[in-house]
């Protein structure tokens, strides 16, 4: 009987140690929330340009399967991408999520030096691919989404 009462007191974890393992996770937590938070500002911006490139590739399909002209309207003012075709009530919009931004359509217009006008590109079917760039950017870092290219470009 005694030697159970010994062991009952001996058995269990202090106050102490459990403050000092909290403390451990607490700084464990606070040293890896930054990378995690970059992280997850990669991941949002890389399913952006994802988005925008399979809207582009979709407009372009449409022009051929259906022998339309498409015409799609990039706005950085509004975040959106909207394509319109020839055929009645037919409009698609995709709206950046929050916190990504367009930063610039290229290739730069020639007439005007306002970033933040829309511009417009035309797909014909049959016809020549305009060359049509998105530099879409969220905190600290920037994509562009050029579909010529087999993948996005990062810019620090």
């Amino acid at each position: 009987m005694r030697n159970r009462r010994q062991r009952s007191n001996r058995a269990g974890v202090t106050l102490v140690e459990m403050i000092v393992v909290m403390a451990i996770i607490g700084l464990i937590a606070a040293i890896a929330f930054p990378s995690f938070s970059s992280g997850l500002e990669s991941i949002r911006l890389v399913s952006a340009t994802d988005s925008i490139a399979a809207f582009l590739n979709g407009g372009l399909d449409r022009a051929e399967r259906h022998q339309h002209p498409v015409e799609i309207t990039i706005s950085p003012a509004d975040q959106s991408l909207t394509m319109r075709s020839t055929e009645a009530a037919f409009v698609r919009t995709i709206t950046l999520p929050q916190g990504i931004t367009i930063t610039r359509v290229l290739p730069p217009a020639p007439f005007n030096n306002v970033e933040d006008t829309a511009r417009r590109f035309y797909l014909y079917p049959a016809g020549a691919v305009p060359a049509i760039g998105v530099e879409v950017a969220t905190t600290g870092v920037a994509i562009t989404e050029d579909p010529s290219l087999a993948a996005p470009e990062q810019n620090p």
